[in-house]
Parts: structure tokens; sequence; C-alpha cells
């Protein structure tokens, strides 16, 4: 019989899966695997266990719960060079990762994607000596997900980042930096940059980049500088609610690899949990190290389209140029 790891997070979302935690194991019984479940007891533990167990005994992993514990999972795989198909439950409060990779919301829905889709040979980063599933990102409204209370996530969900957020817009980061990429250099004052394999993020669509895919070895890079009068903070904000890119304010670009360089430590989060404080960082893009289950219809709405030529020379000339897209 095929084994099966069950890694998840009880706390994840509203505590959701917990109810339905006899459906999903008999989901993935019905499917022929012996199922070891485990239940994550604290922050990291998810790493920790994937760092412990015999993975040479399992045929797959799924993970249930949100971004920091599929971070945890896939950071420990990395780790141990495990290539084993990993199956994911979102039950998170935006599973923005999960949303791009077509992955239903639905719990049981998402077991079966889990145990019956197809793996899908998915980017991942690497973070100077860490690694990130779908974002790296510092500045405004980046440490929202980390310092909300699970608690609070629990009963308001996407609202309680909403709420958390505005707080920021009256005390706006600024960070004198450094980047490199694509043999390019630029060096201005940034309120916010991520650098991202996903196509929302917040919730927020079209602020990524176009024409995302997830195994071409390109990271969407995003960077906004910091805005120097309230005219400036009002385009901004308008372009993040109308979900769109202002060119007087952003940089847009697509990347392989890229460098942040300044005076001071800034922190920076990965995948919504802390990442550490940092005056260096090179991000690395790790094409198609993560085999994600995903839904099998959806397989070639991610990929690299074998024939689109036009979509492949346009990310070259924007890697090339360093220009805005």
């Amino acid at each position: 019989m095929k084994r099966l790891l069950f890694i998840y997070n009880p706390q994840a979302g509203k505590g959701i899966l917990k109810a339905k935690l006899a459906d999903v194991v008999d989901i993935f019984v019905k499917e022929g695997y012996e199922v070891v479940a485990y239940p994550t007891q604290s922050y990291q533990d998810a790493y920790h266990k994937m760092l412990s167990c015999n993975w040479e005994e399992f045929d797959r992993i799924v993970c249930g719960g949100g971004d920091g514990t599929i971070d945890e999972v896939v950071t420990g795989m990395v780790s141990r060079g495990i290539s084993i198909p990993l199956g994911y439950i979102p039950t998170g409060t935006t599973n923005d990762f999960a949303s791009s990779l077509h992955i239903p919301r639905d719990i049981l829905q998402a077991a079966s994607n889990a145990v019956t889709g197809e793996p899908f040979p998915c980017d991942i980063g690497r973070f100077n000596d860490d690694v990130f599933v779908y974002i790296a990102a510092f500045g405004l409204f980046t440490d929202v997900s980390y310092e909300t209370k699970q608690e609070v996530k629990n009963v308001l969900g996407h609202l309680a980042y909403v709420l958390e957020g505005t707080k920021r817009l009256f005390n706006i980061p600024s960070y004198r930096m450094k980047v490199t990429c694509n043999g390019k250099v630029m060096e201005d004052e940034f309120a916010f940059g991520m650098v991202t394999n996903s196509r929302s993020v917040g919730g927020f669509r079209n602020m990524v980049g176009k024409q995302v895919v997830f195994d071409d070895g390109l990271f969407e890079v995003t960077l906004i500088k910091t805005p120097k009068n309230p005219i400036a903070l009002q385009e901004i904000v308008a372009a993040l609610i109308s979900e769109q890119v202002n060119a007087k304010h952003m940089f847009s670009l697509k990347a392989e690899r890229i460098t942040f360089e300044s005076l001071e430590e800034i922190p920076w989060t990965l995948d919504g949990e802390f990442g550490g404080n940092h005056d260096r960082v090179q991000i690395e893009n790790m094409k198609q190290k993560l085999p994600i289950v995903v839904p099998k219809k959806h397989v070639k709405d991610l990929m690299e389209k074998p024939s689109g030529n036009l979509e492949k020379e346009g990310a070259q000339e924007a890697m090339k140029e360093g220009s805005l897209i």
C-alpha cells in the first residue's frame, strides 16, 4: 500500500480543517494510501517534522494549512532534498498561492486533488540561505500577516489584514536601496518591494506583472518608490485599489535573480512569516524545484507555453532592458 504523510495546522484559518479531518483522511484511504497524520503543535513544527521524518517511506506528502505551514513544509523538503509530490489543502486567510495554482478552496475538493491531481514542477525561491514558496517582500504592509494575531484572523478573515494594514498608511517606511537585476542597477528610496511567483498577493491581482507562469525560472518583481508628498501617496493608493501599475511610482519587471543592498538592516517577510532583518539579500529562482499537485485540467494554464514565443520574447526583452511591464 502507498503511504502518505499528512502534515496539517489545526489552527489555520478558522480551524475549519478539524471538523472535516475524518472525511479528508477517508478520501486519502479510498485512493489507496496508508495515512500518517501529524497536527503541528507550534511555529516551525512542520519544518522540523520534515527534517526528522523518514521520507523514503512515503509516496506523497500533503500539507494542510496557510502560507506559513506550506512554507515550513517546502523549506524542510528543500533542506532534505525531498522530491516527493506535495498536495496542498489551503485553510489560511488569503491563500494566494493556492488560488494562483487553481487548487480548490473547498477542503474536500482540495483533499481529492491532493491525491488525484497531477504533480506540476513549480518554481520556488532561494532567499540567502532560506527558502520561500511564492513571495519575499519588504516594507509597507509586509508585517501585517505575522503581526496580526491568529485569533483575529480566525474571526475577521481577510478583513483583519485590511484593518491592520490601514494603520501603516500613516507611518510609511522608506528604505534607501541598491537593486541589481538583469545587469541593471537601480538606486532609490522604496516603501515596498516584492519578489513573487503568484498571480495575486494579498488578494490583489495584476500587481505582480503580466503573463505570470510558474515554471519559467523567472520571478515577477514589483518595487514601489517612497511617496514624496500626499499626491504621490494618493496615486499609489489609487493604483493599488485599481490593481494597476503606476509607472511613475512603481517598477515592474521579471528576473531570474536579484540582489538588494542597504545601509541598514531591513525586515523581510517570506510567505507571510518574518524572514529576518538583512542589509544584503540575494534572491534566486529555483526553477521547477517543487512538484506540487494541481488539477490536471489547469496544468497547461500554469506552464510556460511551448508555442508562446511572443510571451518568451517579451519576458526576455523585459529582463534585458529592465523595462516596465
